[in-house]
């Protein structure tokens, strides 16, 4: 039973990065009345909904909206485009793409997994050079799907995207291009037409500020047409007939009512303030946490400054450092929740996001409940972290959105 006597006073830090803390306007706009999803007020609010949702995937084409979690997603995406046995490339980059590919081979699938070796090859991004050359020896063109996850939340790495474009291009293969970008949507670039992306999966509890309970696929024409060929056994997750029923805003199912009016809000939130000043502020967030890591004298967890995230930021423990135990210790004192190392990074590191309804001032005091933290726990730190990002929110300061 959840008790909610835990946090006495104050407000608790959920500086994990997913999900995210959810705007009060967002909460008020969930606990209106719920409304019959076969009615016309909710057919204009879903013909709304799936406009608007297009323009944070920025895509023309239908963006699919479930009643599930990411997971669902990933299911969906695998189940509508391939058959039993199709061979799929799949590049390890962390424990989400771990997970992927575990799925895609209880699904009946021949996943290949490949990717730079051992636990360093998860500080790093997708190496598209593999995937072309992967895709090159490919000449049968067995290989029907490239998937690989965009922000990697277990690591801190936000992959290329376009160069896996141009790198299944460069190799003249067929192969669709299946990209996870669960926890990127809204706070990382993301450009789903633009990067020629067939099946984009996102999640409802991220960089979009709701609760858990909704995800996404935005789908191109090549994976549409794909659908109506492949042999897959699906129903509730077919795209076939909910396209049929979202012509005129409504699901062939009981939809997440309450949750769609959090996306309504949240898509107005991101719309209205603008989708660069977004991800702007989110790329400077995440600059000002780094500075706070290097000051600490530790390791950032993705080793390529190129592929850093904006949503998120892997700190390593020092050789011989529990960083379950040092994460144990800032939660029961300073009311902070940090995100664990995951797979191959287990208490090796935690994770501290900086997305959704954060400021500087948010990010600060998660800081310093790290910082006292790790002084408790006896991690030696160079200098003091908060310092060095409080004069790097100051000298760095943000244009106020139009």
């Amino acid at each position: 039973m959840l008790n909610l006597d835990f946090h006495p006073s104050g407000r608790h830090f959920l500086q994990i990065p997913g999900p995210s803390p959810v705007p009060d306007r967002i909460l008020r706009a969930m606990s209106l009345p719920t409304i019959d999803h076969r009615g016309p007020e909710f057919g204009a609010l879903g013909r709304e909904l799936l406009g608007k949702v297009k323009k944070v995937f920025k895509t023309e084409n239908p963006v699919i909206i479930y009643p599930a979690s990411g997971t669902g997603a990933w299911e969906a995406a695998l189940i509508n485009t391939l058959s039993p046995g199709d061979e799929v490339l799949m590049f390890e980059t962390g424990h989400f793409a771990s997970l992927w590919h575990r799925m895609a081979t209880r699904l009946g699938l021949a996943p290949e997994f490949i990717g730079l070796p051992g636990y360093e090859g998860w500080r790093h991004g997708v190496q598209a050079d593999m995937i072309e050359a992967r895709l090159r020896e490919d000449g049968d063109h067995r290989l029907k799907a490239v998937c690989v996850v965009h922000n990697e939340t277990s690591t801190g790495v936000t992959s290329d995207i376009a160069a896996v474009r141009r790198a299944i291009d460069a190799a003249g293969h067929p192969a669709l291009l299946l990209v996870d970008t669960i926890s990127g949507l809204a706070s990382a670039d993301y450009r789903h037409d633009e990067w020629g992306v067939d099946v984009t999966i996102s999640g409802s509890q991220k960089g979009l500020m709701l609760p858990p309970g909704i995800s996404f696929n935005a789908i191109s024409d090549k994976a549409i047409e794909a659908s109506r060929h492949n042999r897959m056994p699906k129903s509730f997750w077919a795209w076939d007939e909910i396209l049929e029923a979202n012509q005129n805003g409504y699901w062939p199912y009981t939809p997440s009512t309450n949750l769609l009016y959090g996306l309504k809000e949240s898509l107005d939130m991101l719309l209205d303030e603008g989708l660069d000043h977004v991800l702007a502020r989110h790329q400077r967030w995440a600059a000002g946490v780094r500075t706070a890591v290097e000051a600490w004298g530790l390791e950032i967890q993705c080793q390529d400054p190129a592929v850093y995230s904006p949503v998120l930021t892997g700190v390593v423990m020092p050789e011989g450092t529990d960083a379950d135990e040092v994460r144990k210790i800032i939660y029961e004192r300073f009311d902070l929740s940090l995100g664990t190392g995951l797979g191959k990074a287990k208490g090796k590191m935690f994770r501290i996001g900086h997305l959704g309804d954060c400021n500087d001032l948010t990010l600060i005091a998660t800081l310093g409940g790290c910082e006292a933290g790790m002084k408790l726990a006896g991690v030696p730190l160079k200098g003091s972290g908060v310092t060095a990002a409080l004069d790097y929110f100051a000298g760095q300061p943000l244009e106020a959105a139009h």
